[in-house]
């Protein structure tokens, strides 16, 4: 597994580098054209501001307010835990997560959000910065946007600390415990009219881990995690898409770890454009919906048939 995905890496790398190369060959011709379309800039690379769990590279146009409700609900498959199945209405019964959010626009490149989780009872500020944005003459063959992400969760303390020691809870106690960060790379094209693909290099941190040793390896859970994600879309009609994404974690820790399972994100979808709505239905292993949670944090597989169906749906206000 590690070894397709790191192979998956760097022909992506390559295939970027010499996207780059041509691209930077053609740049004084491009200058020097006649025609002033071919300067213009890519848009509608994505639809909305979220794939499955993986962010697009799609900011808020400025002075919009973006709202969005996002579901994810129970297992649908029955589990050996007794989760899933028609008793539990095929995980309608059971919202695993479900976040509140606005994203506001202050330019067309700069976008600032607030948001709040079920799971873990997140509450989180994010800012999302476009760098710069493909370009039709492939000067810039890539759309480049940095996202940030600081979550607070103000949960129980017996919750927060749960199974700790309580020698060393007593001793590590401390507001900062509270807090967790994501950072990511986005990194996006858009192949023609119908095709969209992005890599997403992230670093997640959360300030209090338990030190929790992998029985397998007798690796310990460290606070800073490396993660790279791949997200995609198909534009099948106008209105209608296919979307996708996966993250995968380079994380001793959590490799077939039998006393913590852990199995890499994955999610599934289509969107709909309804007037001033984008509808997203989606399946994914992940219970939680923001990084700081579903990549350290996803134990289900979709293997075993642990996914869940969720839903994103954003309503998009001028000023």
């Amino acid at each position: 597994m590690k070894r397709t995905v790191l192979f998956v890496i760097i022909s992506l790398i390559q295939w970027a580098w010499v996207s780059f190369s041509f691209a930077q060959d053609d740049l004084m011709n491009d200058l020097v054209a006649t025609d002033s379309g071919k300067n213009e800039k890519i848009t509608g690379t994505f639809k909305g501001n979220r794939v499955v769990n993986a962010h697009t590279c799609e900011t808020v146009k400025k002075k919009t307010l973006d709202f969005r409700i996002s579901h994810r609900f129970g297992n649908i498959v029955p589990q050996k835990d007794g989760t899933g199945g028609g008793h539990q209405f095929y995980g309608f019964d059971n919202a695993s997560d479900i976040r509140f959010s606005f994203d506001y626009g202050i330019t067309d490149r700069l976008q600032l959000g607030i948001g709040r989780s079920k799971q873990y009872e997140n509450l989180d500020g994010t800012v999302k910065f476009k760098i710069a944005a493909q370009t039709e003459n492939n000067s810039m063959p890539f759309t480049i946007v940095w996202y940030s992400n600081a979550a607070f969760t103000p949960m129980e303390k017996s919750l927060l600390y749960a199974n700790a020691d309580s020698a060393w809870v007593a001793s590590k106690k401390n507001i900062s415990h509270r807090i967790s960060y994501n950072h990511q790379l986005i990194l996006a094209r858009k192949f023609g009219t119908r095709f969209s693909f992005e890599i997403l290099p992230t670093i997640n941190y959360r300030n209090l881990v338990q030190g929790y040793v992998n029985p397998s390896n007798n690796a310990a859970e460290d606070n800073l995690l490396f993660a790279v994600g791949f997200a995609g879309r198909i534009k099948v009609t106008k209105r209608f898409s296919l979307v996708g994404d996966y993250f995968y974690s380079f994380s001793k820790f959590r490799e077939k770890n039998t006393l913590m399972p852990y199995y890499s994100p994955l999610g599934l979808g289509f969107e709909l454009e309804t007037g001033g709505h984008v509808f997203t239905v989606n399946f994914t292993n992940s219970s939680s919906i923001i990084e700081n949670a579903f990549l350290p944090y996803t134990s289900e597989s979709w293997s075993k048939g642990a996914f869940k169906l969720g839903f994103n749906i954003s309503r998009v206000f001028s000023f």
